[in-house]
């Protein structure tokens, strides 16, 4: 097969044995080869368990949370121009002259309803939801907490929510309405001592009444009907009723005050969702609420451990890239008269300094190679070596060791800036070697 020919000599030199070279840029090559490999297998490793953490994360916490919760909003109109009548100073003139004042001004406002936006088709919403949410206390026979009371309706819970398939005990249509029965999860129903079939007392202070004992706050019995177990820390926090059942128990039977929850396919993609509301359908964005107003700092902190653990791993890579200029620098130094050789015969300078450029390339491809093989296999039996050596992890939602989430784009990404890297620690011992003169560089030889 033909090659050109610095490309020729770059692998060929790239791929000769020990005995062709001097023992220590022998060395220096190979460990620079060994720190890229290593340096390759420890990021994808690393970054692969990151993002099955955030997936973890995602999948456990913004299962819970509503990813956005809409309340009526006004939308102002046009103004309208007010007519008043001008008395014409000219008694010749028609006295009832009707002139517009532009200073006097009536503001029109309209209110879009809950069902026209459910209506509307949005890019990235899958389903749409009555909902209602009230801070309220629990109390058991043995303790008391503060929840968070989520009114919903069961059928499009069962149909678009995590929660529905990490029932422990129950199901989602055992809330009736008109039952006030209750879901909890798994974390408080151990602190309230709770089981299926107990009854616990809800108290809500938003709705509170004035008695003649003082301010009451609306209470009921309600009955735990389920259980579900996400694994998450909103687990202690959340309660679900039905959304006729909230809506009494805050003294609004009719539901005026209640929103509207959507269910996106992807939660990290809520900012398009913002900006469609906003635009198309006149919402403000002072009637929207989303999972970043409540979860946005925990997420944003495992964004930058993650940024920062890829930016460690990648200098560590780069140094092992930079390696290579120091072999190639000792190489360019023991071959000048093999190169001086090269000119008098007629080859360029550009070619020349090509030579030493794909030679770092084909080193950064061994090590790109070797470290992606290593990388990938570790990583798919990352759990079982964690077995192995006597320490597993349970950290994923089944319990079966740490999660795993692999990004071929983010893997790719990754060995091609690893080749870039090598490219350009190159550049430096080539351009060194294109300047060679070869009349200097053959009066010692």
């Amino acid at each position: 097969m033909f090659y050109p020919l610095s490309a020729f000599i770059a692998y060929r030199y790239a791929k000769s044995n020990k005995a062709s070279q001097t023992s220590f840029v022998s060395f220096i090559n190979r460990f620079s080869v060994a720190g890229i490999a290593l340096g390759l297998m420890a990021l994808i490793i690393v970054v692969s368990v990151m993002n099955g953490l955030e997936g973890q994360l995602k999948q456990r916490i913004l299962g819970i949370v509503p990813h956005i919760e809409v309340t009526k909003t006004p939308i102002i109109s046009e103004s309208e121009i007010t007519k008043t009548p001008i008395i014409s100073e000219n008694p010749s003139r028609t006295s009832n002259a009707i002139t517009e004042t532009p200073t006097q001004t009536a503001e029109k406002t309209q209110t879009v309803t809950l069902k026209e936006i459910s209506e509307t088709p949005i890019k990235g919403v899958v389903a749409t939801m009555a909902y209602r949410e009230a801070e309220a206390v629990v109390q058991s026979r043995s303790d008391l907490r503060g929840v968070q009371v989520h009114g919903v309706q069961p059928e499009v819970m069962i149909e678009h929510t995590l929660v529905a398939n990490h029932m422990e005990q129950g199901r989602f249509s055992d809330l009736t309405e008109g039952s006030f029965a209750a879901i909890i999860g798994r974390s408080l129903a151990i602190k309230l001592e709770a089981r299926v079939g107990d009854r616990l007392r809800v108290m809500v202070a938003g709705a509170s009444v004035y008695t003649p004992f003082g301010r009451m706050p609306s209470q009921r019995l309600v009955t735990v009907v389920g259980v579900f177990d996400m694994g998450s820390q909103m687990d202690d926090k959340v309660m679900y009723m039905n959304l006729k059942d909230v809506n009494r128990l805050m003294r609004d039977p009719k539901g005026s005050e209640q929103s509207l929850r959507l269910f996106l396919n992807d939660a990290f993609n809520y900012q398009a969702v913002v900006s469609a509301l906003t635009d198309r359908v006149g919402v403000s964005v002072n009637n929207m609420k989303t999972w970043r107003e409540r979860q946005g700092p925990l997420f944003d902190a495992v964004k930058m451990e993650k940024n920062m653990m890829t930016l460690m791993l990648l200098l560590i890579i780069a140094v092992a890239a930079f390696n290579i200029v120091s072999a190639l620098v000792m190489v360019v130094t023991e071959k000048q008269g093999d190169i001086a050789v090269l000119q008098t015969q007629g080859m360029l300078p550009s070619s020349v300094m090509w030579i030493f450029v794909l030679n770092g390339l084909f080193n950064g491809i061994k090590g790109a190679g070797i470290g992606l093989v290593l990388g990938v296999v570790i990583t798919l039996q990352l759990n079982n070596i964690l077995d192995l050596i006597g320490s597993p992890l349970a950290l994923a939602a089944d319990g079966r060791g740490l999660p795993i989430e692999m990004d071929v784009v983010q893997i790719v990404g990754i060995a091609l800036l690893s080749l870039l890297l090598c490219v350009l620690a190159s550049v430096y011992p080539a351009r060194k070697a294109m300047k060679i003169a070869p009349s200097q560089a053959l009066q010692n030889e």
